[in-house]
């Protein structure tokens, strides 16, 4: 099974919206469905703040990536953040989310993004191992925080 990934577009609003949703539900997010959709449709637009990928085939994907871009003087340039990561369940543990972030990673190199963070639950030995196979590493020195504006 391929994970090719392809950047999502203002059409493939349809088909990612279910996608966004079963994520937000496993996580237990409770994001609006408008919220989300807000958020989503200047990405598919082709705002400069991020991307979406999807997993797949176009006309059916398994998954999607969510990448928002940012600049770091000490990593001397733009680097980008994995917002979310979601492959369906029925698709899970076949290397496919692995080779996605395998595949991010050539695709960001090549436009010049010099690192990708990703944040991950403590609890979440699971995802802690793909992205650690994924060669993502734990910035010791470094915790995530947040202010909520």
């Amino acid at each position: 099974m391929s994970a090719a990934i392809h950047l999502a577009k203002q059409q493939d609003l349809e088909k990612l919206m279910p996608l966004v949703m079963g994520f937000h539900a496993e996580m237990d997010l409770g994001t609006e469905e408008t919220t989300l959709e807000r958020a989503l449709i200047p990405l598919l637009e082709g705002s400069p703040y991020g991307a979406i990928y999807l997993m797949g085939p176009a006309r059916a994907p398994m998954g999607y990536v969510v990448l928002t871009f940012s600049w770091s003087l000490e990593l001397g340039g733009m680097d980008g953040f994995i917002d979310e990561i979601y492959l369906r369940p029925a698709v899970r543990g076949r290397g496919i989310a692995l080779e996605t972030l395998h595949s991010l990673r050539k695709t960001m190199s090549a436009a010049g993004v010099m690192a990708l963070h990703l944040e991950v639950d403590r609890e979440d030995e699971t995802a802690q191992k793909l992205y650690r196979r994924a060669r993502f590493e734990l910035r010791e020195r470094y915790s995530l925080m947040t202010l909520m504006l």
